[in-house]
């Protein structure tokens, strides 16, 4: 993985829901960050389990230092800066409304009407635009040397790479260019009967949806070539060599077919790609021997009605770890082997630093340091 991120300035997670997306996450920034770089992670998830986990009440829509005393007191040596947080949809199209605006006026315009609130907090909330307007306002900031973005579940894959393209597609589109003209649809809303119907709508419930409209799109039509332009840039950014894609995947058949789903599509977008993480794995413990070589040498010990269920587990345990080299090879035929990175089924959740660190040392360790990690598991 250190040779993966070398020289690397965006890393983005991506992957199904579930699969330890957000932990990852958070383990790679804390393994950057101890090398001596200063890293902020952003992650999408609602539960918050990034805040939990790195011991912090909440987290913002700006980047929140994580105390390193926090961290030492695991064992955790940071040499640089960790910092973090949680992306709130709604501020951050705000937040870009108003640096597009070209004045005070037209951006208070914007934000107070009531068009716009419906219409951003639809928007904001697919959240895949949103994730990479604030990735590259963060990485235009200068303030950090690696930028770690925990995306979206991969099903929404098209819309987090497609984003920028669909937004620039919308102000171009004819729809919109049509109610933008003064003689085009906008014109012909305030014809009489129309007129009439919205003036019984005014009047019942005190809202004015024509004057809403027309400020709308007059505020709009002004902010419509910076979107364009950020657009274009976020693109840039997502195809720049210093970002590299990461999936992470479980080795169940779905999260597999959708970590093979995406890594299609960021090769068809010609994206950078830098391999999977292959999270909860069960290793085979069994290897030649038989259950019931497992029950006869635990029944001195356990007795036999509970060796025999403890071997009847262990068979469980065995048929998972068939069912994970199978997935797993699938995968390797579609991508390089050399491209996967094997983290084993930890005996806890990772639920706070300590849990980070002990992904952090599976992540980060070198081919020789891993392989002894997995055999210390296998004992």
């Amino acid at each position: 993985m250190r040779a993966r991120l070398e020289d690397k300035r965006v890393v983005i997670c991506a992957g199904s829901g579930g699969v330890g997306k957000t932990t990852t996450s958070a383990a790679l920034a804390m393994g950057l960050a101890a090398e001596g770089k200063r890293v902020a992670v952003v992650t999408i998830d609602p539960a918050r389990r990034l805040a939990n986990a790195l011991g912090l009440d909440d987290l913002g829509n700006e980047p929140h230092l994580v105390d390193p005393a926090r961290l030492a007191g695991h064992g955790i040596e940071v040499r640089g800066e960790l910092w973090a947080m949680m992306l709130d949809p709604k501020r951050t199209f705000d937040e870009l409304i108003g640096r597009l605006a070209p004045d005070e006026r037209a951006r208070d315009e914007v934000l107070t009407n009531r068009i716009y609130q419906q219409l951003s907090g639809a928007v904001a909330g697919s959240q895949e635009f949103t994730a990479v307007a604030k990735l590259y306002e963060l990485d235009r900031s200068g303030l950090y040397d690696v930028l770690v973005l925990d995306t979206p579940p991969s099903r929404n894959a098209l819309d987090f790479l497609d984003a920028p393209d669909r937004l620039t597609q919308f102000f171009e589109g004819r729809a919109l260019q049509v109610f933008l003209r003064p003689t085009g649809l906008a014109a012909r809303v305030m014809g009489r009967g129309t007129g009439m119907v919205f003036g019984v709508l005014k009047r019942v419930t005190g809202i004015d949806l024509l004057q809403d409209l027309a400020v709308f799109f007059r505020s709009l039509s002004g902010m419509i070539d910076g979107f364009k332009e950020r657009a274009q840039a976020v693109n840039k950014l997502l195809a720049d060599p210093g970002t590299v894609f990461l999936l992470v995947t479980s080795p169940e058949r779905e999260p597999i077919d959708e970590a093979i789903f995406f890594w299609r599509k960021l090769k068809a977008a010609r994206m950078p790609f830098g391999g999977v993480v292959v999270n909860r794995v069960h290793h085979d413990l069994l290897g030649d021997a038989e259950v019931e070589d497992v029950s006869a040498e635990l029944a001195a010990d356990l007795g036999d009605k509970l060796a025999a269920r403890v071997a009847d587990n262990f068979r469980d345990y065995h048929v998972l770890a068939r069912r994970d080299a199978q997935n797993i090879e699938r995968l390797g035929k579609q991508l390089r082997d050399d491209r996967l990175l094997l983290i084993p089924y930890l005996d806890e959740d990772v639920h706070d630093v300590e849990g980070l660190g002990r992904l952090d040392r599976y992540l980060f360790a070198t081919e020789e340091e891993r392989q002894a990690m997995l055999d210390e598991v296998v004992a």
